[in-house]
């Protein structure tokens, strides 16, 4: 399977087939693999770094890309029913079941959920049937999104590793090159004497 890496201009794929030599080199050097053996992401992370471009992106917006409006509305119902105006609503509506069926109607005409509230139980019990799973679907929902920033860290650290992996390649050979001028230096220095003592002071 070809792995494909994000175009710094546009944001879409491009084949691994069509990567430039130094992506190809910085996977191949840094990280002691092939590009086509890279997972999509990685090979995103590595033309990012040769690239220079930016990996890291906002987990909320690239989660709710994702969304559908059932997500959304799983979402909003699950934060409304873990909120106190749910609760304080909730608990008005129970003291008003109650003293409208046994004290307001017990006195005028019979009322229709009498203590112990049989009508009262049922509707709680549907509306726990039909909460649970949404609030279950809206876990789900923050399940996949600390999914994706973790994916998104993934990427980060890695970009932030081969960096560093890169800028110690260049101060090795940095250090190797300038090593290289003084051994040169050192072994002009060392002709020039071997021709004084020889020539007796005339270079």
């Amino acid at each position: 399977m070809r792995m494909t890496a994000s175009s710094p201009s546009d944001g879409r794929p491009v084949q691994a087939g069509g990567i430039s030599p130094q992506v190809r080199q910085l996977a191949e050097q840094l990280l002691a693999t092939g590009f086509d053996k890279l997972s999509e992401r990685e090979c995103r992370v590595i033309a990012g770094v040769a690239q220079r471009t930016q990996v890291s992106r906002n987990v909320n917006h690239a989660f709710e890309e994702r969304r559908t409006f059932g997500d959304r509305l799983a979402d909003r119902v699950a934060t409304f029913g873990g909120s106190w105006v749910f609760i304080t609503l909730f608990l008005a509506t129970l003291a008003g079941w109650a003293l409208f069926n046994s004290a307001i109607l017990a006195g005028l005409v019979e009322a229709f959920d009498p203590y112990p509230y049989i009508f009262l139980n049922l509707l709680l019990s549907m509306l726990a049937a039909l909460q649970a799973p949404i609030i279950m679907m809206s876990q789900n929902r923050q399940a996949a999104r600390d999914r994706v920033a973790a994916g998104l860290d993934y990427e980060i650290n890695l970009k932030a590793e081969v960096e560093i992996m890169e800028l110690h390649e260049k101060l090795d050979r940095i250090r190797s090159q300038h090593l290289e001028e003084l051994l040169r230096a050192q072994q002009e220095q060392l002709r020039l004497l071997t021709r004084l003592a020889d020539g007796g002071g005339a270079v």
